[in-house]
Order: C-alpha cells, then sequence, then structure tokens
C-alpha cells in the first residue's frame, strides 16, 4: 500500500496493463454501502420485490447507452444490495462477441498504463451511472448510499461469457444460500 500526501491510499483493483477505455467485454459488480438492502428484497425464491431506487437503478442501467453511445449492455441484475452487469464497449464499431475461438478481449496489451484522459471509459460510465443514482436518492430524500469503487472483470473467452451469464440470471434464487459470496 503506497502514500499520498503522507497519508495511506488503497491500491487501485485495476489490471494496471489494460485500458479500460478499449473495446471489450466487462463484468461489473457494484454494491451498496455496508451491504444495505436499497433496491429491495427477495420475497420469494427468484423474485426480486424493487423499492422505488431499485427501480430507479434499473432504469438507469438501461440508459447507459444514452450517455455512451459506444456501450451494448448484456445481462443484468440488481439485488437488495448490489448490481451485476455484462456491458460491452465497441468503439470501433467491430465485433466484439466471440466467434469461434477468438477472445472477445485480448490481454496482450503490456505497456504500462498511460492511456491519457479518464473520459469515456469504463471508470467514466460506472461513475456516471453511480452519480445519477445518488442525485436521484438525493433530490428524493431518500436514503442511500454506494460501496466505494465496483469490482470488475475482462471477459476473455465465450464459455467465461455464458458462465457470468448464468451466474447473473441465478443469482435471485441462490440468494440466501450463500450471503458471503452475493
Amino acid at each position: 500500500m503506497g502514500k499520498y500526501q503522507n497519508r495511506y491510499r488503497n491500491e487501485s483493483a485495476r489490471l494496471s496493463t489494460w485500458d479500460y477505455s478499449a473495446d471489450g467485454a466487462y463484468f461489473i459488480t457494484i454494491c451498496t454501502k455496508d451491504k444495505e438492502h436499497y433496491f429491495g428484497e427477495i420475497l420469494k425464491p427468484g423474485k426480486m420485490e424493487f423499492s422505488e431506487i431499485g427501480q430507479y437503478v434499473s432504469k438507469c442501467w438501461l440508459d447507459i447507452p444514452l450517455h455512451f453511445p459506444f456501450v451494448r449492455l448484456d445481462e443484468f441484475i440488481v439485488m437488495p444490495d448490489h448490481v451485476h452487469g455484462i456491458l460491452f464497449i465497441n468503439k470501433q464499431n467491430i465485433n466484439c462477441i466471440i466467434v469461434g475461438t477468438q477472445n472477445i478481449a485480448s490481454l496482450q496489451q503490456q505497456q504500462q498504463n498511460k492511456f491519457g484522459p479518464q473520459s469515456q471509459n469504463l471508470a467514466s460510465i460506472i461513475r456516471g451511472f453511480k452519480i445519477g443514482i445518488t442525485k436521484y436518492a438525493k433530490v428524493n430524500k431518500i436514503d442511500f448510499g454506494w460501496q466505494p469503487r465496483y469490482y470488475d472483470h475482462i471477459i476473455r473467452s465465450d464459455s467465461e461469457l455464458d458462465r457470468i451469464r448464468n451466474y447473473i440470471k441465478t443469482n435471485p434464487y441462490n440468494w440466501g444460500k450463500n450471503m458471503s459470496s452475493s
């Protein structure tokens, strides 16, 4: 752990050799502060009952391509205390989806992270998403908070994409079975 201005800081969880504005497929998990159930509850197996803010989270996720036209959304789910989603960044209008054994995202970039301005990348997409929901909560006087940061995974193969899609789809059915790994 390094220091900045004489204070300890958390190191980035991002892959330092990857350009997060590059075309590729990304699996995202964003959690609420202290894992509070702000977005609703699972009342019966597989069925999420949304709160007002949970409904707005779903709407905002679906609106991401309106703000970032180079993004294509895939499977996603809003759970009581987190959101899982797959999104594709496709700025060059090339096929990011796997054909045969080709990789969705090639990890052959080996240079240091010197990718310039941090806009129109994964972080700016997630930041905009989180800010939109936070503003909505403040305007509507809804108690709400995000956990700092988010989890991402660069999807590299057909089988990985299928496995993650299935994980997202079955997440409401598995809720409560193992609360330590939502």
